[in-house]
Formats: C-alpha cells, structure tokens, sequence
C-alpha cells in the first residue's frame, strides 16, 4: 500500500494530518530544515510526537534539508546524535556532510534523499541507494514515464510530491535568494524572489507581472497511474500552510488511495471537490501530460507560469492601512500560547474575515510571511474592521484567507498531554576531526595550477584564447555537442587541455543518451570532466573518465567533501555561493591544491526546465530594487542571470598568498565580447575590483540566525532547560581524529563512538 505523506509544520497541521489518515508526516525542528519560517517543533513535541505515532503505528521523518557550512559541523553532529537517540523513522538529507556523519556515526539512522538534492534518475538513485540510502525524494520536473523508467532499474523507495507549491527553478539548483543577500534557499532561508513582480521592457512598452511565480502542483487525479507505476509515497506539500489547508488535501488524496480501484473517475470527482476550499494559486499537472522530453521542455512553461498570477497564496484580503494594540483580553490569551498580537485595519480587499479563519501575512519587502489563525475582530466608529495579527507586521504587508471557520474542524490531539518524559537533549559532544586525503604525488596531473576559463559555445573556445588558460572548460550543451559530435569541430587547445562540464540537471528522460555521449567523447579523447549531477558519478566511473567536482555538488563542509572523496572525486570547485571564511575552514593550506576557485561568473539563479513562454518576449526585467537580470531561453531550458557579474578577479593574489593556485573565469550562458576579456584582464593585472559587479556572499558569507537566536530557540525548546548544544565555546577535550577516504578512527573512545568508514578505492 503506497504511503501518504503530509507535512507538519506546527502541533496543529500534525494533528489534522493524522485525524485526516495521512501515514506519516515530515517535520522540521529548529535547525537544520528548509522551512525555517515555519513553526516548527520544540524537542519535547517531537520526542512526543515519535512516542504517539509509532503507537499509533505510523511513521515521522525529520527534515535536514540544508547544506551546512564548516563552523556548523559540530552543532550537526549533536543534533544527528540526538535524533538517533530519538529515533524518527527516517532523516530527509541534502547534505553529503550529513551522509557521511551518519554513515560513520548513526548507522541505524535511515536516510531520504531529499528533493534538495537533485536527485531525478535511476544512476542517481542507485548511486545513493548503494550509499545506504532507503528512499529518494523525485526532482518535481520530472513525467510519468520517467518516473516508471526510474522505477524498474532501482529497488530504492521513491517518493512523489503530488500537492503544493513549485519552485520555479530546478530543485536544489537556485540562487536567486541567495544573490539577492544571502538568503540562500539551500539553507532554508528562501526569500522566494520567483514570486515577486517584475517589470520588463519589450517592443510593445514597459510592462509588470509575476512572471516566475508557478502555479501550485496537483497530481489528485494521476495517483493512480503512480501507484500502478510503483511509487511508495506521495508527498503533500505545505509545512507553511495552516491546520485546515493540511486536512482538507490530505482528505483528498486520502480518499482516492482508498476507492480509486471500485471506481477510478468518481473517486477523483469525488477527491476534487473536496480540494475546492483550497485557496491557493491555480493548478497545473506540470510535466505529468507531455509525449516527450521534448514535449515538455517546449510547452512545461506555459503549464507552470502565469505572469497576472500574484506571488501570495489564498485570496487577497488587502494590505495593512495601520495598526494599533490588541484589548488586555486578546494579548493575555494570546500569551499563554507565546503569541504577541496587535490589531490591524486591512485596506483593499472584498471580504470581511471572521474569528477562526486562517490568514497569511507576507512582508511588503519579501523578507518574512506567517500563517496566523484570527482570533479578534471589531469594527471601530467609522465601521472599519480590524482584526489579529502577530507583532512584526505592518503598513503595507499583504494578507491573505487561507481558510475559512466554516472549513475548519477539530482533530484528536496527537501530542501526549504531559510532555515532562520527554527529556532528551542534544548534548555537549564532541564531533572528531575531519582529516581529508592529502594530495598525493602527481594525483592532481588533470588539475594543473592556473587559470581557468570555461564558455557554453564553440565560438567562444576561440575568443577565450586571450586569457592563456592552462585549462578550457567547455559546457556540454544541445550547441555545444552537436558541434562537436556532429561537425568534428577541432578546437584551439588539444583534447587534454579541454574539460568538458556536465549540466547539473540530469532527468531520466536524457540520462541514457547522456551516456552515450559521454561514451564518444572518451572514445575522441576527452578525458576529464566537472559532474554537477550524482548521475554523472556513476556514468564517468563507468566510462573511466576523470572527475572533477563541479560546483553543485555542494562541498561546503569537510564531511562532504570526504563523502564525495570516497566517490572517487579529488579535485573541487568551489560553489559559487561560498564564502572565503568557509573555503578556507573547509580546505587547510596543505589541501588546497585541490580547488578551484570561481573568481568571476554569471551564476545561474534560476535553472528551469522549459522554454518561457512565447509572450515572454523579453531578455532583460527588473525587480522593485531597481536591479537588472536576464533570461535566456534555449533548446536545452531556461536561465535567469545577473546583468552584472560576480567578481573577485581582484583577490586573486592575495588567494595565491593563501595557497590557492587555481581560479576561474567562468563566462557560462554568455558570449564574451572583447571588452569584457580586456576588463578581466586588467582587473587580474591591476588587481582592482570590477566596477559594477557583485562580491555574491564571498565577505559577508550566508545570511544566518544570529548565535543569539539559536540560543533563544533551543531553550524555549527545552522549555528554559540548559542547552550545550548551541554553545559555540570551544572544548579543551581531546578529538577524536576520522581520515579522509575511509582512513580509520584515531583517538580516545573511537571504537565506542563510531563504526569503521567503510574503505572506498
């Protein structure tokens, strides 16, 4: 029987799941989770919540979703130690870092691979399923068929999200939040920059619309062509949403897991009209009703977007006019349940919401939004209603119904009533030391010391000539290869200068013809390729290929780059939203040689796969901010890019000073000009910044949840109980040492802390 999977995102949507029939839920805790501006879950809920569910014989998975910088490893390793003392029935991961901890630590901990992780074809989903994995988590941009092709070649668990919103960008892959400051989606600090508005200038005139906000996914009446493909569990999404959202989708699904066999067509007409109360954006089956890849990469676009489609979910009740503070009444009640409330007056909107109805308020700036059940309302002399929001709002922040009181129902509580059992804690232990494979003599012989420099056209391996690079990186693309499969074009450096690089996406529905590809560029004489695709990993190993880590295979702590080391990667590129503080906690002076670091590119911040849509007949658009991006729309998708570039070109001798020897020019999705290669070349040689460009997060680093916070969060989670997990002081006890590549323990207590690491060659 396939698994019904809702999300939790507080007490009560965990209660509406269950009272709805849902088989398991996932939740995040206070770290760790790409939905931190969800509620989340303190630590004795979810100790309760394991408790209650597992005797109700149903199944909690955690969320840890995020990639994780190196300062960060230790408070990882705590929160891995307590939840395996927990025991959740399974971890959903991004994370190589995560991986490894678990595999060397919490072997019993079962791992997900979360839709994070870019994982959308059988290479990739075998490739984790050997790395122990139980089940993968689908890319959403993938079709039926693929999903059923994907399926007969593993025997790993595959999970299908079936109901919520969409990232417009290729899961995994966007940088659009993290450009924007930081905010990186990776880290689940999403700012959600596809929902905002846009204003483009074409032929016809400056125009304004949505015109990356998607349409929300529903699946209800393809559940049954996935159970009869296989699938073991179809995902609700929503951890943000409200108690009634939850319940009234997971009804839906629910009802047609149960009757679609008596009779399929009622039981979704059926299924579907209990999904009329849900507020949310306009729905699109996606990639789910096209012939071919092709197909869908030409007509996915006009499924998914709508540029007249606002940003905000549910109906617009208006913007906030004014506030003022709540009666005495309404602010103690609210307290009681940690709340702080005030009183709003809503201003452009048609409907009058009642106590109990569920709205959600989002940040004129983008920088927040929450779900909120109303509680108080009153009219003021001039018969103007106010109504309850949380403290941190106000003028000009939007608000929308979610659901309305007549929707809502009351569900047995799943928590125990008395939480005081549920005592346990991350502790104050101590993470060993991460000892990475040092280079070996003439092991890095693909990888020599210099610069860089990597283009997406034929044309412009020529024009990259000016800046003498020891190594010319050229992306694989339709253009590209066909250029050099089809015309036999020779290229100005020999096959052993040439790198070829992989796109990081990498579907069921082209993965075998990849293959193929690959296969005949070894047979030229290519030899050595950057993989931004775990796919990619097992299809270069089959061909014997050599592999660079390229930079979305996210190497942002030394576990994971010692997890990737045992995949048989030795050389790294740095990601592009890296930052010099990391790089260098990351990778010491004696493993530098190992990395390449991007010193300017135009980085890719939304990868869609799909053409636009034909009205989008624009190149450049704008935000409120006043800044520039393009887009470029190609055979191969669509990209969405900074105007201006990022660039470091300047600190390149100061990285030198540090031990780094080899940097990028990365003119990927662009064609160099002359102007653009002189102003390189000045910048290196002057060692001046570039005027107009962006320094991404290399100094300011990711945006965070400040030392504080954290602190805050995990006492009021311990309910004010002391916490050793979020002490960032360092210990004066001796570490344990782990080796790269599977090198055995080292250290007092080793053998009682950890299983051997599996040794890899």
């Amino acid at each position: 029987m396939a698994e019904l999977l809702a999300p939790a995102g507080n007490v009560e949507s965990l209660d509406a799941a269950i009272g709805e029939g849902a088989d398991a839920v996932y939740l995040g805790l206070k770290t760790f989770n790409a939905r931190l501006r969800s509620s989340n879950f303190s630590f004795r809920e979810f100790e309760g919540a394991v408790s209650s569910l597992h005797k109700k014989g149903k199944k909690i998975y955690v969320t840890v979703n995020t990639v994780c910088e190196e300062r960060e490893t230790e408070r990882l390793y705590r929160f891995l130690a307590y939840l395996n003392r927990v025991g959740p029935d399974g971890l959903i991961v991004q994370d190589y870092g995560v991986i490894r901890m678990c595999q060397e630590f919490f072997p019993n901990l079962a791992l997900h691979a979360s839709t994070q992780m870019n994982v959308e074809s059988a290479a990739a989903v075998n490739l984790l399923g050997k790395e122990g994995f139980k089940r993968a988590v689908l890319a959403r941009e993938l079709g039926l068929d693929e999903i059923k092709e994907i399926k007969a070649q593993t025997n790993v668990e595959l999970e299908v999200f079936v109901h919520g919103a969409l990232c417009v960008s290729e899961s995994g892959l966007c940088l659009f939040s993290s450009f924007l400051g930081g905010k990186s989606a990776n880290r689940g600090m999403c700012a959600q920059a596809c929902r905002r508005l846009y204003t483009t200038e074409s032929s016809g005139g400056t125009f304004q619309g949505y015109y990356f906000s998607p349409c929300d996914l529903q699946l209800i009446d393809k559940i049954p062509d996935l159970v009869q493909a296989g699938v073991e569990s179809f995902k609700i999404e929503g951890r943000m949403k409200s108690a009634e959202y939850v319940g009234s989708v997971v009804a839906a699904y629910r009802y047609v897991l149960d009757h679609w066999q008596e009779n399929k067509k009622e039981a979704v007409a059926a299924a579907k009209r209990m999904l009329a109360t849900d507020f949310a954006r306009s729905k699109t089956s996606y990639w789910y009703n096209f012939k071919s890849v092709q197909d869908g990469v030409e007509k996915a676009g006009q499924e998914i977007l709508n540029p007249n489609q606002a940003g905000g979910t549910g109906i617009y009740l208006g913007k906030i006019s004014s506030t003022k503070a709540a009666p005495a009444e309404v602010r103690e009640a609210a307290s009681e349940k940690d709340l702080r409330l005030q009183l709003a007056l809503l201003k452009g909107g048609s409907y009058n919401p009642d106590p109990g109805d569920s709205i959600r308020i989002h940040k004129r700036n983008d920088a927040g939004r929450e779900s909120h059940k109303v509680r108080h309302t009153e009219f003021d002399s001039q018969g103007r209603l106010w109504i309850d929001v949380p403290q941190g709002f106000g003028e000009g922040d939007e608000v929308y119904l979610l659901q309305t009181k007549s929707m809502s129902k009351r569900y047995p509580r799943v928590l125990p009533n008395d939480l005081a059992p549920f005592n346990h804690q991350p502790r104050d232990e101590l993470l060993p030391v991460m000892d990475l494979t040092p280079v070996q003599k003439r092991e890095l012989e693909y990888f020599p010391e210099g610069l860089y420099v990597q283009v997406s056209s034929v044309p412009d391996v020529f024009s990259a000539q000016a800046l003498n690079p020891v190594r010319l990186i050229l992306e694989l693309n339709s253009e590209s290869l066909y250029d050099l499969l089809k015309k036999k074009t020779v290229l100005p450096f020999s096959k052993k200068q040439t790198i070829l690089s992989l796109d990081p996406f990498c579907p069921q529905g082209i993965e075998p013809l990849l293959a193929e590809q690959i296969s005949q560029l070894v047979e030229m004489g290519y030899t050595t390729f950057v993989a931004n695709n775990l796919a990619q990993l097992s299809i270069l190993r089959q061909k014997g290929a050599k592999a660079i880590a390229g930079p979305y295979l996210y190497s942002f702590n030394k576990w994971a780059v010692s997890w990737l080391e045992n995949q048989g990667l030795g050389a790294f590129v740095s990601p592009y939203e890296n930052s010099k503080k990391n790089l260098e906690a990351v990778f010491e002076k004696k493993l530098r040689d190992r990395v390449l670091i991007p010193l300017y590119a135009y980085p890719a911040l939304f990868r869609m796969r799909f053409k636009l849509p034909k009205e989008y007949d624009f190149t450049y658009f704008m935000d409120k901010e006043e800044t520039n991006f393009k887009v470029n729309s190609t055979a191969d998708g669509s990209f969405v890019m900074p105007e201006a570039p990022f660039s470091i070109l300047d600190k390149r001798d100061s990285l030198l000073g540090e031990g780094f020897r080899r940097f990028l020019v990365d003119f990927s999705k662009t064609r160099i000009t002359k102007q653009e290669i002189k102003a390189v070349q000045l910048s290196l040689s002057r060692k001046a910044p570039l005027e107009g460009t962006s320094r991404f997060n290399w100094k300011e680093g990711f945006y965070s949840i400040s030392p504080q916070e954290y602190k805050s969060r995990y006492e009021k989670s311990a309910e004010a109980a002391p916490l050793p997990y979020g002490d960032p002081r360092a210990s004066s006890r001796s570490r344990p040492s782990v080796g790269g590549k599977g090198r055995p323990l080292s250290g007092a207590n080793s053998a009682k802390t950890a299983r051997p690491p599996r040794r890899r060659r």
